[in-house]
């Protein structure tokens, strides 16, 4: 009997909904074959068992260099995210203490002030507006710049060219090399202006001394790091703030729950960070080093596994009702951050800031609402992640 191979993705992502048939390949064929449109056969991993497992087991590498799925033409270094130990372990451990919960607790009141002020700009401004424009985007931006020491006044001009670093074909292949080439000449400069005047007291500054007094990195990983923190940190976290409030606003019981029980507000963040699916599908292949036996099946010395972490998320074996917002949900080992050594660096900041987003746009608009209606709202498309293109709100 021949085995089964399916095009993957799927298709394109809708709003917040999976793709059914993720369901259907967790309940029947956990690990089930698969082609992007270049690159090796691979397997694609659903079940929360088997996605956790793969994450957290050495015997799977990212750094095996082969012609690893992908839904791009051209093959592109993922520095960081490509490495194994120890080459990870070294890289992660110059940046690691920049996004540690002390750290990230000292960055809190500032974080806290910035929301209310652009908060006060968006009162100033009147509605409806674009919560995107006027909120989603401007809030990580300047915290991530502040962490890094990069000039706020540039995010204009380096928001562009780090949209590569989510670009599938919503931009050209020629327009990703432009942008990459941009990005990399505009972070050299910055980095030579920090060799110009050394600082420790921003991350850039730190890592220049790593790269120049330590010789901890090279003079690529320090390029391609610092280029990867500015554009990951603010990406994913600009991102899911349109989806988390998408989620709210199309919900109001939840959101009306969430005014009367603020205290709600840390679990709040963990549901919405597992219900939100914000991967448009799965990516960052791990081939196996050897012969492997998952909870869901076999998978073979050489074999790539893609997992999906949206559909471990709602997996029934792990989750009661996955399909449902429980704002109260405890515990909940969800998998949106990730697991294992690749876990993500910026769970901690991430968490802070869409904690902080929501008890300030909670507290200080108790009246948002949409300003259109949920089918009029414009979805980002050809991307790595999902999230609303735009959000018009009033209050």
């Amino acid at each position: 009997m021949l085995e089964t191979v399916r095009r993957y993705p799927f298709g394109e992502p809708d709003r917040m909904l999976l793709d059914p048939a993720y369901a259907r390949l967790q309940r029947d064929e956990p690990l089930a074959r698969v082609r992007m449109p270049y690159g090796d056969l691979a397997l694609l991993a659903t079940r929360h068992a088997d996605v956790r497992a793969v994450l957290a087991d050495a015997r799977f590498s990212r750094a095996f260099g082969r012609d690893e799925p992908r839904t791009v033409e051209q093959l592109t270094d993922g520095g960081i995210f490509s490495l194994d130990p120890p080459e990870h372990t070294r890289i992660r451990g110059l940046v690691v203490k920049a996004f540690t919960v002390r750290r990230v607790e000292q960055l809190r009141e500032r974080t806290e002030q910035l929301a209310d002020r652009l908060v006060d700009e968006m009162i100033a401004h009147g509605g409806p507006l674009d919560l995107v424009e006027h909120f989603a985007l401007p809030f990580p931006v300047t915290v991530m710049c502040e962490l890094l020491g990069v000039p706020v006044a540039d995010r204009k001009r380096f928001g562009t060219w780090a949209s590569v670093i989510v670009a599938t074909t919503s931009l050209s292949p020629e327009k990703i090399v432009e942008y990459r080439a941009r990005l990399g000449i505009y972070m050299g400069r910055l980095i030579d202006r920090r060799r110009r005047e050394p600082t420790d007291a921003d991350l850039l500054g730190a890592l220049v001394q790593a790269r120049d007094d330590d010789d901890r990195l090279t003079e690529d990983e320090l390029l391609h790091l610092s280029a990867t923190l500015l554009s990951v940190g603010f990406e994913t976290t600009s991102a899911e703030i349109p989806n988390f409030m998408y989620l709210l606003l199309t919900r109001p019981d939840l959101l009306h729950r969430l005014r009367a029980e603020p205290e709600l507000l840390p679990t709040a963040v963990e549901e919405l960070l597992r219900y939100s699916p914000i991967a448009a599908f799965a990516m960052f292949p791990r081939y196996a080093r050897e012969d492997v036996e998952l909870p869901g099946g076999p998978v073979r010395a050489g074999e790539p596994v893609l997992v999906h972490t949206a559909a471990a998320n709602r997996d029934p074996r792990v989750f009661t009702d996955p399909d449902e917002i429980d704002l109260a949900r405890s515990p909940n080992p969800h998998l949106a951050l990730g697991h294992g050594v690749h876990h993500c660096l910026g769970g901690p900041l991430a968490r802070m800031e869409l904690r902080t987003m929501l008890a300030t746009l909670i507290r200080r608009l108790p009246n948002l609402r949409l300003a259109v209606t949920a089918e009029e709202i414009p979805w980002k498309t050809g991307q790595l992640i999902r999230g609303p293109q735009s959000l018009p709100v009033t209050w």
